[in-house]
């Protein structure tokens, strides 16, 4: 490694090992995501990728529709770059014109996401992963994609050493080049710092020398790690740091959990780099932003990154047809929202059929796609943009088509997108700055999330199947939560936690959820809770651990279930569906009450316990429960919280939202996802129907048409 280099990683490793990943206050914005006066509505404009020049054609599409944003430029450095060190920006200078006159405002990408040949060229040890072969549907509506594999070879976008210092070199150049030049464009409201970035994983000679210096810092001496990861197994003790053996084989728990945050934090310092470069030169009315694919990720923190941005993206695609709901829409949406407890943007959604081949091509419905744009504002989006604006003839994604089709012309969602323009043009004011006053939330645990899937319980369930089984339970009881992190010191802002398999946390962890307990906080905890360490290591005290006060019951014995067991009593009257599956805690209560046990001649334990400690209760789930059980056990703790009332008894199909306008209206979103007529009694204050104008009483009966809604504010 040249000294030059040698240089350059020691400075990334100061900020991967410091507090530097998050953005200093001298460098935060002015920029208020609440300062938006409407919602802003449009769609991702990749002019470079059209068969022929046709702007000015898509301009006055655009107008005509009522596109009020688009998000352009962050796959293009071969575009801005076409050989090193020169630059053209003339290309971008007539579209950000072009939509300036046209009134369209833009949201400009830094364009890292995709190296250009000549680079990889130059430095091909920049790439490091390449694709394999998409594998079969597990789900005929759900699109697979190809696994990244090693060595690395060009083709797969976002293929790169985040640490390599040729490619920092010349990102930053880009970077600069770009913002720099276009910093004073009146169309320009914000920027978009790389696309959907992910960590890789992968261990380059960079990321193996940071790693190191990593360790040195966090742990000091290598008896530490010794100790914390108990490397006297397998006699696998270092003696001195150059000791220690490459991620590449190791199977020890603590150290890939140690690797796995490591690569957590190589992002976050990544996206705060960007962002940090990106506000030398943005205006204070100019925002940075970054977009999240949709969900809760695991392998990234999410909060960490949100730190450096003025306004989080997520880009929640949907299925269609028959499958349309909302509840991956509005998971993404809560997500985005708890990352800063702020309004966020959507910058990707479906516009057509998506798909990175023709396995998943199920146009939405008629209606379906406005009935998902105010799905977005009703969680608290004030931008909702479509990937794309037309359909590609070309590449990997000649399938995930826009709101144009292959023909360029206008069609069924193009009318479709201009007749929710016009709504957004008139209510769009009165919709932006959605304010929420949740009072339940859910408590992720990345670390937990990492930790069970080196020693998973099943090959069909494991952290994520809790927390989305967890977060239908609310969506079915229409009840809107929030997201935290586990240590969040807030918790006392909820009435109400749901905590997915809680396996990997420190005892302050542990012991500031027993302390919400006590506090009179209600929660409904998953099985394998308090079970090990912040290190992955299993603690050497009876289970759960610190939780064993608040749990009300001590374990020492668990099995495995190769099929569901029937639970008795039967508390919620669910008939086959009161049963448990995957995995069984011997529970044994201290002070907790067993609410249903394993129907088992030889294993009779507790299957869900309830204690009261303090003034709060705590719920305890020792197996992996049925949906139906999840739901009602959901609705117990919320009734016993005082969270429920007449949301609960909407016909299933009807979902509802609420939150505060910027004005301080109360609003009411009710929305049918079905074919079918749906009719509710309407049981709020007196207001009016923001998209018809019609006046809605108290005890009123509403019907909603098939894919429609209602949007209700308060007089």
């Amino acid at each position: 490694m040249s000294n030059r280099n040698h240089i350059l990683l020691l400075q990334t490793v100061l900020l991967l090992t410091t507090a530097a990943v998050d953005a200093p206050a001298q460098n935060r914005s002015v920029f208020d995501p609440g300062s938006m006066d409407t919602i802003l509505y449009g769609v991702a404009y990749y002019p470079e990728y059209m068969p022929h020049d046709r702007l000015d054609k898509d301009v006055e599409l655009m107008q005509k529709a009522g596109i009020t944003v688009v998000r352009v430029g962050e796959s293009t450095w071969s575009s801005w770059e076409p050989r090193d060190g020169h630059f053209e920006f003339a290309w971008m200078q007539r579209v950000l014109d072009r939509m300036h006159q046209a009134g369209i405002r833009v949201i400009l990408g830094t364009p890292t996401y995709s190296i250009p040949t000549w680079l990889y060229k130059a430095h091909p040890e920049i790439a490091v992963t390449h694709n394999g072969t998409a594998p079969p549907l597990s789900n005929p509506y759900s699109p697979s994609y190809p696994p990244s594999l090693t060595p690395g070879y060009y083709g797969p976008r976002q293929n790169y050493d985040f640490l390599n210092p040729h490619f920092r070199r010349y990102a930053e150049r880009i970077v600069r080049q770009v913002v720099g030049h276009f910093k004073d464009h009146p169309a320009v409201i914000g920027y978009q710092i790389d696309n959907e970035t992910f960590p890789n994983g992968v261990a380059t000679p960079y990321t193996t020398a940071a790693f190191l210096e990593r360790l040195k810092r966090k742990y000091e001496t290598p008896d530490t790690i010794n100790r914390i990861w108990g490397l006297v197994y397998w006699g696998q003790l270092i003696a001195t740091w150059d000791d220690l053996p490459p991620r590449n084989g190791i199977l020890n728990p603590g150290y890939k959990l140690e690797w796995e945050n490591f690569q957590h934090d190589i992002v976050t310092e990544y996206l705060a780099w960007q962002a940090k470069i990106v506000r030398e030169y943005k205006r204070p009315d100019q925002f940075v932003m970054h977009d999240f694919s949709g969900g809760v990720h695991t392998n990234l923190d999410q909060w960490a990154i949100a730190r450096s941005l003025d306004v989080v993206a997520e880009n929640p695609y949907f299925e269609t047809q028959n499958r349309l709901n909302a509840r991956g829409i509005w998971l993404s949406g809560d997500l985005g929202r708890s990352l800063k407890h702020s309004n966020y943007l959507v910058a990707e959604t479906n516009a057509q059929t998506i798909g990175w081949d023709s396995r998943t091509q199920y146009p939405p419905y008629p209606g379906q796609l406005r009935l998902v744009v105010y799905a977005h504002t009703a969680a608290g989006a004030n931008m909702v943009e479509y990937w794309h604006w037309s359909s590609l003839h070309y590449g990997q994604e000649t399938y995930w088509k826009g709101v144009l089709s292959h023909d360029l012309e206008p069609n069924r969602t193009y009318a479709e997108v201009s007749r929710v323009a016009g709504e957004l043009k008139k209510i769009g004011p009165q919709l932006v700055n959605l304010k929420k006053e949740n009072r339940v939330a859910i408590l992720v645990s990345a670390d937990s999330a990492n930790a069970l899937s080196y020693m998973p319980v099943s090959d069909r369930a494991g952290y994520m199947t809790v927390l989305n089984q967890m977060y239908g339970a609310l969506y079915e009881l229409n009840v809107e939560p929030d997201f935290i992190p586990a240590g969040d010191p807030a918790l006392s802002r909820y009435k109400a936690l749901l905590v997915p398999p809680l396996y990997s946390a420190s005892d302050a962890v542990l012991e500031a959820v027993a302390n919400y307990v006590k506090s009179g906080g209600h929660i409904v905890m998953a099985f394998k809770s308090g079970f090990t360490n912040e290190h992955s290591t299993v603690r050497d005290v009876m289970a759960p651990g610190p939780l064993r006060a608040a749990a009300g019951f001590h374990y020492q014995e668990f099995t495995n279930l190769a099929e569901p067991v029937r639970l008795t009593p039967d508390p919620y009257r669910l008939g086959a569906e009161n049963k448990g599956s995957v995995w069984e805690e011997f529970l044994i209560p201290d002070t907790a009450e067993a609410l249903a046990s394993f129907d088992d001649p030889y294993w009779r334990f507790p299957a869900i316990t309830r204690n009261r400690y303090g003034t709060g209760t705590l719920t305890y789930e020792g197996t992996l429960v049925t949906d139906a059980l999840q739901r009602e056990i959901v609705r117990d703790v919320l009734q016993r919280a005082g969270l429920t009332g007449p949301d609960q008894q909407l016909p299933p199909s009807v979902k509802v939202r609420h939150g505060r306008n910027r004005h301080g209206k109360l609003l009411h979103y009710y929305l049918n996802f079905s074919g079918q007529d749906r009719s509710f009694s309407y049981p709020y204050a007196p207001g009016s129907d923001l998209l018809t104008g019609r006046s809605v009483r108290g005890g009123q009966a509403v019907t909603l048409r098939p894919w429609d809604l209602a949007i209700v504010a308060e007089q």
